[in-house]
């Protein structure tokens, strides 16, 4: 933990916070074993966490199914009472959720605040989104068939949903799947990843509590841990309606594969690019790009990974992202200072590490850091790297970021779709008609102007093209994901 003057505690988790077990069904039932979940950092023991298997997979869809018609039922005043209940008590639990945060991802401090104050907008925005979960009428008189004829389609709840979350941001990421279920009137079975399940049960813990004080099923909200073999049981399972996942593509085009016919929400991997132009504010381009590029220590889907200027400018901007790199601080994720702090686990460090030794070799020029510090990797900051290899082609999800020089616009913005990704792209210019020009040429899912591809509001639609995924995120849109219209036909 941290005190009060941003000194390092010992690690440690107080008992307590949440049943032991796994939330299946309406109670919290044994898990098969338990598995230590580390601290990034220093690889000492933050706790044992429960462990589940196929067999508690298929028991939770089961239960789930037999209570999708009585949660598609609950009013909405009980649905925005629940959502806003847990917004509320997420609120309360901030700081010791930070803390658990910090301690099971590895995220600096500064990112797991981040990630807490946005679960919490989540909560509450999926509240305010019950009250919109509505039809329209149809004009059915447009043939004459239909005239004295009344038609209308409303939204229902699609059925049991599978939500299946990443270990960058556990808790935001299971509040992505679990708020829009239960607003549109789904049970929701999740499954955060293996490393990370910590401050995902203290959250499903609080949710059924919630549930259960507004005289819902608990168990419309159940969550098992475990390997890809639990993961495929979920999402395979004939009751299942939808699968939501967040995580890398591979794994994603899988789970489709897998889940076929069933629906699927995918918010797949990136490789986030920002353009400079040369009329750029060049300080608010070098901040946003070690702002962007470096932030969860570059674990990050819509983190800068791609850095593409024109080449007028090319020189001076290199030499202020330098400047600034000088003064991000990597260490110890409980410090309040810490901007970079080691990745998930040492296989992540060293294919990191080894993506840039292999730029290197192959005629990059590493401007900056790239090099192991502890358990940490040092910010690192490339420039001419190769296409066809990986710390410019794929995600690299680390705190890497390569720069490469075109002579105008029009081939930075073809530079950025030559990309199998397509998730979030940032352009830095004075020229509004260069700002609406990259909107409408870019493909992807989202153009940021003068900020980072990184900035997202949780109000609004999220989500990707290409390998970087199909659907889409925010609880507006994803509750529209998880509901089917149904059409009303009636002869008075």
């Amino acid at each position: 933990m941290t005190s009060e003057e941003g000194t390092a505690m010992t690690p440690e988790v107080h008992t307590g916070r949440f049943p032991e077990g796994l939330p299946v069904g309406d109670g919290w039932v044994p898990a098969p074993r338990t598995e230590a979940v580390t601290f990034p950092y220093d690889g000492s023991e933050v706790a044992q966490a429960p462990v589940g298997d196929e067999a508690l997979a298929r028991q939770a869809v089961e239960y789930a199914a037999a209570l999708r018609k009585d949660v598609a039922k609950l009013p909405a005043r009980t649905r925005r009472r629940v959502l806003g209940g847990v917004a509320a008590a997420l609120a309360e639990v901030a700081r010791p959720m930070e803390d658990l945060l910090v301690l099971e991802t590895g995220k600096p401090r500064v990112d797991c605040r981040t990630e807490v104050t946005r679960a919490v907008s989540t909560w509450e925005a999926a509240a305010d989104e019950v009250v919109h979960i509505h039809g329209e009428t149809v004009p059915l008189d447009l043939l004459p068939s239909g005239d004295g004829m009344t038609g209308f389609w409303t939204r229902r709840p699609i059925g049991v949903v599978v939500g299946i979350a990443g270990f960058n941001y556990p808790m935001l990421l299971a509040s992505h799947k679990i708020a829009p279920a239960l607003a549109a009137g789904c049970p929701v079975v999740v499954k955060p990843a293996p490393a990370t399940p910590l401050a995902t049960l203290w959250l499903v813990h609080l949710v059924r509590e919630q549930l259960a004080a507004a005289g819902a099923p608990a168990g419309a909200v159940q969550l098992v841990t475990g390997d890809v073999a639990v993961g495929r049981t979920l999402t395979m399972h004939d009751a299942v309606a939808a699968v939501s996942f967040t995580g890398s593509a591979a794994i994603g085009h899988r789970i489709a594969r897998d889940a076929a016919p069933r629906k699927v929400v995918l918010e797949l991997g990136s490789n986030a690019a920002l353009v400079v132009a040369a009329d750029a504010d060049l300080d608010a381009a070098a901040d946003a790009v070690v702002r962007g590029g470096y932030y969860a220590s570059g674990q990050a889907c819509i983190a800068v990974q791609r850095v593409i200027v024109v080449e007028e400018v090319a020189e001076e901007l290199e030499k202020r992202i330098a400047e600034r790199l000088a003064g991000v601080v990597v260490g110890d994720p409980r410090e309040e200072t810490t901007r970079v702090a080691a990745l998930i686990d040492e296989a992540a460090t060293d294919r990191v590490l080894a993506w840039i030794e292999q730029a290197r070799a192959a005629g990059a020029r590493v401007i900056a850091g790239g090099t192991r510090e502890g358990r940490c990797i040092a910010p690192a900051l490339l420039a001419e790297v190769p296409d066809g290899l990986p710390a410019w082609d794929e995600e690299v999800f680390g705190p890497v970021v390569a720069l490469r020089t075109v002579p105008d616009l029009d081939a930075a913005y073809a530079l950025v779709n030559d990309s199998r990704y397509g998730l979030h792209a940032a352009v830095f210019t004075r020229d509004l008609g260069a700002a609406f020009t990259a909107i409408d040429a870019l493909d992807v899912g989202g153009v940021v102007v003068n900020e980072v591809p990184g900035y997202r509001s949780d109000v609004a639609p999220y989500g990707g093209v290409k390998d970087s995924g199909i659907g889409r995120e925010g609880p507006r849109f994803a509750i529209e994901e998880l509901t089917v219209t149904r059409m009303a036909v009636i002869r008075p």
